[in-house]
């Protein structure tokens, strides 16, 4: 019953989300970047890994660099995805 409850909350919380709303790689939590058509469990994981290990994204093509992505998967989900500007993105993971 735990289970059903917190996938409708979940549901629930995703649908409030604007569709036009792009999620930015470099300050997205793993369940933010689940969210994103194409991107699993552990490619979630992977990125938050890899920008905790190697700083910001300057580009969303700089996913290319993380374990599981390439050139394809991330041409597919580009409209789905945003980068800021990396000191802002250096002040929101400090906190």
């Amino acid at each position: 019953m735990k289970k059903l409850l917190l996938v409708i909350a979940s549901l629930m919380a995703f649908s409030m989300t604007p569709a036009w709303a792009a999620v930015d790689i470099n300050t997205a939590t793993v369940a933010e970047l689940e969210a994103v058509n194409g991107i699993g469990p552990k490619k979630a994981q992977a990125i938050v890994d890899y920008r905790k290990k190697n700083g910001a994204f300057k580009s969303v093509d700089d996913l290319e660099n993380v374990k599981g992505l390439g050139k394809a998967s991330i041409d597919k989900m580009r409209a789905d995805l945003t980068v800021t500007k990396a000191k802002k993105a250096a002040a929101t993971e400090k906190k």
